[in-house]
């Protein structure tokens, strides 16, 4: 079921050469067994802080530790064989300054084996991004609605919409680009203007409700089974693995109460 090593990994020049000719596919995965269960029809996942939520049951993505991000990105990679995985840098593990950011991008990829870090921000991590790409850390960066920044937003609101969004988005993309970053992410991002970055660029984008116009898409696989609640209007919930879950045990529970769990069929038994 997990990864053996006799396939090729997607790698970050893989991703890259999507672009112009079709959607690069992706999805999150914190687990070994989602991983493994995702693997044949993505192209890269992302071990995305999101597990704060998702798993942990935080408020926000903001408590997850790197620590935590590195024990799942190598469950991640005992799962999957053929997709790229991407560690999302968690909040305050890159921001302080520049080597910090290498200090702990390096002890990333050097424990967890995955080919590339996510790291927020655009203009203002420029050179952090830099600093890292010069160092062989590739990056993927992440611009629009920032979670790890969403007290300094005004919480999650669609970016964009006017013009001094529009105009700081644009210069973010290129900045983010001219550093090195090899892709970004555009989240809750309007529409015109995300298909416009992508237009532009030279890299990959990747949206999480942004334009069908980016160059590949990504969600939360747990938004999209419909596992964990989600009212965000760009998640197409392709299963609802939460209720099928509720139906079960409900099964379950009544069966142990009236004692048809466990039937002969379940029981051992003493020879004679």
């Amino acid at each position: 079921m997990y990864a053996d090593n006799k396939v090729r990994r997607n790698t970050v020049r893989d991703i890259t050469k999507l672009k112009g000719e079709r959607p690069v596919v992706s999805l999150t995965a914190y687990t070994a067994p989602m991983a493994a269960q995702l693997d044949q029809y993505v192209d890269f996942l992302l071990v995305g802080d999101s597990l704060a939520m998702v798993l942990y049951g935080m408020e926000s993505t903001i408590g997850v530790s790197l620590d935590t991000m590195i024990e799942h990105t190598k469950a991640v990679m005992r799962g999957a064989q053929k997709a790229m995985v991407i560690l999302d840098m968690p909040f305050g593990s890159f921001e302080q300054s520049k080597e910090q950011a290498f200090e702990n991008a390096s002890r990333a990829l050097r424990e967890t084996g995955c080919a590339a870090v996510k790291l927020e921000g655009g203009a203002a991590m420029a050179e952090t991004i830099q600093f890292l790409v010069e160092r062989n850390v590739p990056v993927m960066a992440h611009i629009g609605l920032r979670p790890q920044a969403v007290h300094v937003m005004g919480g999650y609101r669609t970016q964009g919409k006017n013009q001094e969004e529009r105009a700081q988005m644009i210069e973010d993309a290129f900045a983010i680009q001219k550093a090195g970053a090899f892709s970004v992410v555009l989240e809750g991002v309007a529409e015109p203007l995300a298909a416009e970055i992508t237009e532009k660029l030279d890299i990959t984008t990747i949206g999480i409700g942004a334009s069908p116009d980016c160059d590949g898409q990504i969600l939360v696989v747990e938004d999209m089974l419909g596992y964990f609640p989600s009212n965000a209007k760009f998640v197409k919930r392709y299963a609802e693995v939460g209720q099928a879950i509720d139906q079960a045990v409900k099964q379950y529970a009544d069966d142990v109460k009236s004692r048809i769990f466990p039937a002969p069929e379940h029981t051992y038994h003493a020879k004679k």
